[in-house]
């Protein structure tokens, strides 16, 4: 029980601080309505399912035979965030402001989205891989240990879908929208620096 409340714990205060899967949605959610928004945090949660495979099938093999390929990847999922950032920051395509139009991306652009968003974010491994090794025992049934692991997926869904559900909502979409330039410089620069950070973390 001691361990299954501190495995909760920590995956709360994990999904709601800030970081790029809070940046993703929220653009998401101005720019295209709550339905994008949604299907954003869906990607995200299932992203969330590639931190959990890798770490109990391996991840201690990998930092101890592969540590290049395992710094590879982080730096690969720095590199995306500073992409997205950047596209963001100097994102000038018009939007239409009437909900009811086709959104300008697809719901599988979305997900795509979410999910490379965390699959590729180094917060979200550092997260995951400390949490399995610092708090789950080995003495913990394997059946358990992917119930930690969809537990964290589903407290990402539920927390970024109300991230969806609030910035979408008609009011602060209007505000959102009518400062575009600024909110996307904001969320632009938000995302370059979280990934500047964690490459410069790795170097």
């Amino acid at each position: 029980m001691t361990e299954l409340i501190a495995v909760a714990v920590i995956t709360l205060l994990a999904v709601i601080s800030p970081g790029p899967d809070f940046a993703m949605v929220t653009r998401y959610s101005y720019l295209f309505g709550r339905h994008t928004g949604l299907t954003c945090a869906a990607g995200i949660a299932l992203g969330v399912q590639v931190h959990v495979f890798y770490t109990m099938f391996g991840v201690s093999l990998l930092a101890r035979y592969a540590q290049p390929v395992l710094q590879g990847i982080k730096l690969a999922g720095a590199s995306y965030l500073v992409y997205m950032g950047w596209k963001t920051f100097f994102n000038r395509a018009p939007v239409d402001r009437d909900r009811s139009a086709r959104p300008a991306i697809s719901g599988w652009q979305a997900f795509r989205s979410g999910f490379l968003t965390n699959a590729l974010n180094p917060k979200t491994t550092l997260f995951v891989v400390s949490t399995y090794t610092q708090l789950v025992s080995p003495g913990t049934p394997l059946g358990m240990q992917f119930g930690y692991g969809l537990f964290m997926s589903l407290a990402h869904w539920a927390w970024f879908s109300i991230v969806a559900w609030s910035i979408s909502s008609p009011l602060l979409r209007r505000t959102l929208l009518d400062h575009q330039r600024t909110a996307d410089r904001v969320v632009g620069a938000v995302l370059m620096a979280l990934g500047g950070a964690l490459a410069v973390a790795q170097v």
